[in-house]
């Protein structure tokens, strides 16, 4: 197995301890509000901390899909999340998980600057389809922005 390191940062208007909250401790209850597309998030193992797997089920192109999340680690401190997509829709056939640590600080005009470090751990040496990761990506940001519009419309 091989790991292929991305690293990316974005910034929000909405404040590092609201985004926190939105996307760790209330996500599971806020993420199914705000995408329509999102129909579920069930515990399948764990009590909501580290190791814990969650099972969210989504609609995509008319058809109900899934995801296995994995929580890694939550360092609320340092406004910190960590997170591996360890089955489901989302992991390609190439990978055998794809981790995402997350940090939230403060940024411009009482926003938040968003900072990811994608860990790609493939099945066997082969790299990453570029497509692949360009598609994840554009999913990840759009549902990121949705999530953004309804804080803002909600706060």
């Amino acid at each position: 197995m091989a790991v292929f390191t991305f690293e990316d940062e974005t910034t929000s208007p909405v404040a590092p301890a609201t985004l926190y909250k939105a996307l760790v401790k209330d996500a599971d209850n806020i993420v199914p509000k705000a995408v329509d597309s999102f129909k579920s998030v069930e515990i399948v193992e764990g009590n909501g901390g580290p190791g814990t797997i969650k099972k969210i089920s989504f609609l995509e192109d008319g058809e109900t899909k899934f995801v296995l999340h994995k929580i890694e680690g939550i360092d609320e401190a340092k406004l910190g999340y960590s997170y591996s997509i360890v089955g489901g829709a989302a992991l390609p056939d190439t990978a055998e998980k794809i981790t995402i640590d997350t940090i939230l600080s403060d940024g411009p005009n009482g926003g938040s600057v968003v900072k990811l470090r994608i860990n790609y751990h493939s099945k066997g040496d082969a790299p990453p389809n570029e497509d692949e990761l360009k598609a994840g990506k554009a999913k990840s940001d759009a549902l990121f922005k949705v999530i953004e519009a309804y804080l803002l419309a909600n706060a």
